[in-house]
């Protein structure tokens, strides 16, 4: 059986957002979708048969709900759900592990706050060794039709586009990859984005791009990602790329590269020391902000 799209629901808004999203993913990738409910999520102290039907209730009826989410929006999709005794984290990092993806919701809110990511779902990404996309409240869950304000994060096809941080100096095939299968999958345009920053006199040695002044310093980056990119060009014929770098702090400028888009793709690097994971700077101020869905994708 081939992997499934894996789902997280507990009932809120965010979880029914996500699970939209996820039968929309399943779709297009051509897999089964599992609805994953976690109980007991706060063991109590005095735990008991009641204290259990009552958890298994709950965890019935939001599956109901997820599921009638998921039909409502996705017609032809029939998902399985699948009830879990808790912790939440560790549940869901095996659902993951026996996931294609795992899709989970985040708490959202308005102005320029970003949106709240729970203490469960920062666990389950910087744990997780398979890619983890972060949905809002309120996320469209089609990509299709709907193009940024502008126009600027739109192909002619109407499509959004698919926006991914890379860093040149670390370029990881596994989120390249993500990012060209993901932009294929939704015919939309890839926008690859690097950013970077002058390098303070004290940093510079002996030759390199930091020696060049700013225009051509871009210059310099723009090639450098696209002699990166070509060999994923050639492997991906039918996806339009679009290459761009910007001067400035890289969480400042995905956030920004990110409006309009329809998903955002960026790398998180596995944790050396399995007993402290913890997500970089960079990953950590994009879940929080970005403005769309946020697909993070381990790499050693």
């Amino acid at each position: 059986m081939l992997q499934p799209v894996a789902v997280g629901v507990d009932g809120s808004a965010e979880s029914l957002a996500a699970a939209e999203w996820a039968a929309h993913e399943a779709v297009r990738r051509d897999r089964p979708l599992r609805l994953v409910h976690v109980w007991n999520w706060h063991p109590r102290q005095t735990d008991g048969e009641i204290a259990n039907a009552a958890q298994r209730h709950l965890a019935l009826r939001a599956l109901r709900r997820a599921e009638e989410r998921v039909r409502a929006a996705c017609p032809g999709v029939r998902p399985y759900d699948e009830q879990v005794e808790g912790p939440a984290a560790t549940a869901l990092l095996t659902a993951a592990e026996r996931a294609d993806l795992l899709v989970l919701g985040s708490r959202g809110l308005s102005g320029f706050t970003g949106f709240l990511v729970g203490s469960v779902a920062l666990d389950v990404v910087a744990r997780a060794t398979r890619p983890v996309v972060l949905v809002r409240a309120g996320e469209e869950a089609e990509d299709a039709h709907l193009p940024a304000a502008d126009g600027s994060a739109s192909t002619s096809s109407g499509y959004r586009d698919v926006v991914f941080g890379i860093d040149l100096g670390d370029a990881c095939d596994e989120v390249i990859r993500f990012a060209f299968e993901a932009a294929l999958l939704r015919h939309a345009r890839l926008r690859a984005v690097h950013a970077w920053q002058a390098p303070s006199p004290l940093g510079l040695g002996t030759g390199g791009i930091g020696l060049v002044d700013g225009p051509q310093r871009a210059d310099e980056w723009l090639g450098f990602l696209s002699g990166v990119l070509h060999v994923w060009r050639d492997k991906y014929p039918d996806v339009e790329v679009l290459e761009s770098v910007a001067e400035g702090k890289a969480s400042d400028v995905l956030v920004r590269a990110a409006s309009g888009a329809s998903l955002l793709v960026v790398g998180h690097r596995l944790a050396r020391r399995p007993m402290d994971p913890r997500t970089g700077p960079v990953t950590h101020a994009v879940i929080h902000h970005a403005g769309c869905p946020v697909a993070v994708v381990p790499h050693a």
